[in-house]
């Protein structure tokens, strides 16, 4: 079993998972490998109040939590990636979510993994994961990494020529009236064109404008 290192300070966590008792199994499962868990909440909002207070060296995140269970975790994850990048960061999740876990990825370099819940019942495992994370490496889930690999074939070529030359003015930095105007077609053409393209690159809505900036880096990616 590959353990902490007794002669280094524990790792500081913080546990952030609507389920009561997945948490209470992390905690123990984080305690045998040698791991301080110093932060336990049932949703991410109580857990970026207090996060600077606890300066945990890792967050563990469910990506769906209260209030919506939509991408709670992921959300928090970007958040606390721009408050302390220093923190590792964990996401786990009940399925495979490229969506989440691109977005998780264009967040920051380094220091972050995405895996199933399934791999917490094998303790190497998730201790091995905790330990490269916090050291600044990159743990991904094989299926999570199959996604990501299946959504870089080429993602553009399925859009229509409109919806490049929309694309192309995202990355531009234009808003969707500057768009219109550059067209000549109404801003609700545009919007449509938007959407349109949002769906064809397999980005679900998430309430905020992180669609956008996931487009145009696809765009920039190509």
């Amino acid at each position: 079993m590959t353990a902490a290192d007794p002669s280094s300070p524990a790792l500081r966590i913080v546990l952030a998972d609507d389920s009561v008792l997945l948490r209470e199994g992390l905690i123990r499962l984080f305690d045998e490998a040698g791991f301080e868990t110093v932060g336990s909440f049932g949703e991410a909002e109580s857990m970026l109040a207090k996060i600077e207070q606890l300066r945990p060296d890792l967050a563990v995140l469910d990506v769906r939590m209260p209030p919506s269970y939509r991408d709670e975790g992921v959300q928090a994850a970007i958040t606390l990636r721009r408050r302390l990048p220093e923190v590792g960061i964990l996401l786990l999740s009940q399925y495979v979510e490229g969506t989440y876990a691109h977005e998780l990825l264009a967040a920051g370099n380094g220091g972050m993994g995405y895996l199933l819940k399934d791999r917490v019942a094998s303790l190497d495992e998730l201790t091995d994961a905790v330990t490269r994370i916090a050291a600044g490496g990159t743990v991904l889930d094989p299926q999570v990494v199959r996604e990501l690999l299946g959504r870089r074939a080429d993602p553009i070529a399925s859009l229509t020529p409109r919806e490049r030359e929309v694309l192309e003015l995202m990355a531009e930095g234009r808003t969707n009236a500057g768009i219109a105007t550059r067209l000549v077609i109404g801003v609700g053409a545009v919007e449509k064109n938007v959407t349109s393209i949002f769906q064809k690159l397999g980005l679900e809505d998430s309430g905020s404008d992180h669609r956008r900036v996931l487009a145009v880096l696809t765009w920039l990616q190509r």
